[in-house]
């Protein structure tokens, strides 16, 4: 469902929703029609009230049982927890089988289920009985779908049926699905073009901020989110787009600050409390943050996607605070998560080679190659380990063995890494022609693990000429 934000922001919804919500609080009964109830569920929805959205709609459904865009509500919330067989059945109860959106939600069942080129040709057929005055409209219908669910590529081809259209969503749904294909900087052109048609958005500025945060101009990222925030002090989006742009910039006393405001507005979203934490643990402060880390695992079940990273930083924390045995303990319940579990032997190793235990940080790098069956980026992991507990010389020589032996041509990641293993090592021949293959083959890698080399502001790609004349100098 489509969030109207300047009809959200409007005399005429806002005291729609104040007349429903003061209708609930005296327990008065509620009689709105339909259409009302979806846009104050989608509202609910926007601020991630998603509880009182459900109970609007299921209220709704008792008042029009056979409405579409009701039935619609609940089959992709149905979707959204996994259930592709109740979806089914809520959409083979709507009894309109004509409304635009019954036809929108079994091609989102179809690409729930990864049937991407069924759904495609399902929409395509339905496309054929579309009236020509609305064909644009339901374009951009369906190339939305595909951007709710990252089928960007899909996205992109759809809208590239509408030859002329000049219109915000338009602009909105070409700008997200750029973004979907890594094209940021195009991206970004679009959300500026946006914002100078509608300063006051601030899901444009967050919108932008987020692309600028991809492409690494953290600085523009963290500006653009303050405008944001100055429209809406409590927007989580804005807020926590602001917090990761200063942790990006090493900012860590301010990027807690504004995770702290975020999880203020969003309590119940681990990604607060653990962002804070891993605020501390980079400012030394690891017995600060184990309680933090605690509070966010009481947000998380066994299903979450973040629960085993929850695990991982605490593990760090008890590390640093030289408690191997409770850090070993905290990866050990990951053992029954959805997680890559050759990754966690890889930090288990790293935990147990920091505190010396050599044998036992072997024979769980061992483990991890036969989990992952030699994964080349498992391998790096490993060795990027050994450079981490200053074992240099062995970390530089496995990376030569690893590209002689392991990684294939077009293996892009690492020879940053073996860059610094030259770097001090003192080979500085070697290091000259490792920095220029990192910076070709991965420039990204090359700013992060090498950029301390050089002046703040330089561009990856001048890293070779500035080094050839100032090594060593």
């Amino acid at each position: 469902m489509n969030i109207d934000e300047e009809y959200f922001k409007s005399d005429e919804f806002q005291q729609l929703f104040s007349s429903y919500e003061s209708s609930l609080a005296s327990g008065e009964s509620v009689f709105l029609d339909a259409d009302d109830l979806v846009d104050i569920a989608d509202y609910y929805n926007m601020l991630g009230e998603h509880e009182q959205a459900t109970a609007v709609v299921e209220q709704g459904l008792t008042l029009y049982p056979d409405n579409v865009l009701l039935n619609v509500f609940m089959a992709r919330k149905a979707l959204d927890d996994g259930d592709i067989d109740e979806a089914r059945r809520i959409a083979a109860s709507i009894p309109d089988k004509d409304a635009p959106d019954y036809h929108y939600l079994q091609a989102e069942i179809l690409i729930a289920q990864d049937r991407t080129d069924e759904a495609d040709l399902y929409l395509r057929d339905y496309g054929r009985s579309v009236e020509p005055d609305e064909y644009n409209d339901f374009v951009k219908d369906v190339a939305n779908l595909y951007v709710d669910y990252e089928v960007n590529q899909k996205a992109l081809e759809w809208m590239m049926r509408i030859k002329a259209d000049d219109s915000d969503d338009y602009k909105e749904l070409m700008g997200r699905a750029l973004f979907g294909l890594g094209k940021y900087k195009d991206s970004q052109r679009i959300f500026n073009e946006l914002i100078d048609h509608n300063p006051f958005s601030k899901h444009y500025w967050t919108a932008l901020a987020t692309a600028q945060y991809m492409d690494e101009d953290y600085h523009a990222s963290v500006t653009s989110s303050e405008y944001a925030i100055a429209i809406d002090p409590t927007d989580p989006d804005s807020l926590l787009a602001k917090a990761n742009g200063l942790m990006k910039l090493t900012n860590y006393d301010e990027a807690m600050e504004y995770y702290r405001r975020f999880a203020t507005v969003s309590p119940d979203d681990p990604i607060g409390p653990l962002h804070q934490a891993a605020c501390l643990v980079n400012l030394g402060r690891s017995r600060e943050a184990i309680p933090l880390l605690e509070h966010a695992l009481t947000l998380t079940g066994p299903d979450d996607d973040g629960t085993a990273q929850i695990y991982q930083e605490l593990a760090f924390a008890y590390s640093a605070e030289g408690e191997l045995d409770r850090a070993l303990d905290a990866l050990d319940r990951t053992e029954d998560l959805e997680c890559d579990h050759a990754d966690i032997l890889v930090i288990r190793g790293h935990l147990l080679l920091s505190h010396q235990h050599i044998d036992e940080a072997e024979e769980a790098f061992r483990q991890a190659m036969l989990r992952s069956k030699s994964d080349p980026n498992i391998i790096l992991r490993i060795i990027v380990s050994l450079y981490d507990n200053r074992y240099v010389k062995a970390a530089y020589l496995m990376l030569k063995r690893f590209y002689d032996l392991i990684a294939s041509d077009d293996y892009a990641s690492g020879y940053a890494y073996l860059a610094l293993c030259c770097w001090e090592l003192h080979y500085d021949k070697e290091f000259l022609s490792c920095l220029k293959t990192a910076v070709e083959r991965n420039p990204q890698e090359t700013r992060l693990v090498l950029g301390y080399l050089f002046p703040q502001d330089m561009p990856v790609g001048q890293y070779y000429d500035y080094m050839k004349e100032h090594i060593r100098k």
